[in-house]
């Protein structure tokens, strides 16, 4: 089984204890609320004069009793339910370790024969050679300046529960604006995003990273706003369609959403690289991620190293949500994007 399966068998388990919770939240409520009617109802009983009223009283300190009860029972019954689901998460995160170990054992060993074939390669003077001027030509060929277009979009959501999008992409202006390469890089904005903002910005700006910030469903819907505020999820062959057709320019997508793995492994495609996400993903290391990988992208790494450095800042700063960002790359892990200014 592939590691992406496994992963989904894991976000769906931690939905699953996440849901049971919730009901236990609702029924640990409703147990305390009718204890307190029934030692309410006691109280009155206790204080009437009257018998008629006393002994009404008394049936609903009964009735609210026995609804204490049921609440209760079903209480212990959510506890016994979500004790089996965290054993079957825990079963299937021990089953993602192991495939990604078996994973990384067959990543070394085609590193290691890599590493093999290069140390041949320059043992030869004229090979290493040609090689070094083919890197050069390759980084020749970059274009002078790249854009970056960061789509934003968080419909429906109040004060309270906001993403705060536009922090996002202030840092990683301030990243891009301190990295060693940063007249390179252009840094545009689109706010509340609609579909067809979508296009007009990759007509316009013909970027070369397109990055979407705000929500994605476990649907593979990505949500973008419709001309009334309201979300519009955009299915997963809509989203690659666009980008697919999009831009000449564009080298990779970067899905800063929940659930956009699917997306991201659909894109390479069409184009050489995407990110995303392969399950809902907290504001802050959300935030962090992609203000670190722009700054080494903004310091002349590539996509793939810059992915794991940012990687690397989450497993520092947030430990535990390292795994959730995903890259793709069609074959090259080399890719750079930036033409330093002096080539």
């Amino acid at each position: 089984m592939s590691t992406s399966l496994y992963r989904s068998q894991v976000a769906q388990h931690q939905r699953t204890i996440a849901r049971l919770q919730g009901d236990k939240v609702k029924k640990v409520k409703a147990a305390a609320t009718a204890g307190k009617k029934s030692a309410d109802a006691s109280a009155a009983a206790a204080k009437t004069s009257s018998v008629s009223t006393m002994k009404s009283k008394l049936r609903d300190a009964m009735r609210y009793d026995s609804e204490q009860t049921k609440a209760l029972s079903e209480v212990s019954q959510l506890e016994k339910k979500i004790f089996e689901a965290q054993k079957r998460l825990a079963q299937s995160e021990q089953r993602l370790a192991e495939a990604l170990k078996r994973e990384q054992r067959r990543s070394d060993a085609a590193h290691e024969q890599r590493m093999r074939q290069i140390n041949d390669g320059l043992s030869r003077h004229e090979e290493l050679h040609d090689q070094t001027a083919r890197e050069i030509e390759k980084l020749k060929a970059l274009p002078e300046k790249i854009t970056v277009v960061f789509f934003a979009a968080d419909p429906g959501s109040d004060k309270s529960n906001r993403l705060l999008l536009d922090e996002e992409a202030r840092l990683i202006g301030e990243k891009i604006r301190a990295s060693e390469h940063r007249d390179v890089l252009e840094f545009h904005t689109r706010w509340a995003v609609r579909p067809m903002d979508v296009f007009q910005a990759m007509n316009e700006l013909k970027p070369t990273i397109v990055h979407f910030s705000g929500h994605g469903t476990s649907a593979d819907t990505l949500v973008l706003q419709d001309d009334q505020g309201n979300a519009k999820h955009v299915p997963l062959d809509g989203i690659v369609s666009a980008m697919a057709i999009g831009s000449e320019n564009l080298k990779l997508v970067f899905f800063n959403t929940c659930y956009s793995f699917n997306q991201a492994e659909a894109c390479i495609h069409h184009i050489p690289a995407a990110i995303g996400m392969n399950r809902d993903v907290g504001d802050l290391p959300a935030r962090f991620f992609a203000a670190q990988f722009y700054s080494a992208i903004g310091f002349g790494h590539s996509i793939h190293r810059a992915f794991h450095q940012a990687k690397a800042l989450v497993a520092m700063d947030f430990p535990g949500e390292e795994d959730i960002s995903e890259v793709y790359e069609q074959d090259d892990e080399s890719l750079i994007l930036v033409r330093p200014p002096e080539m």
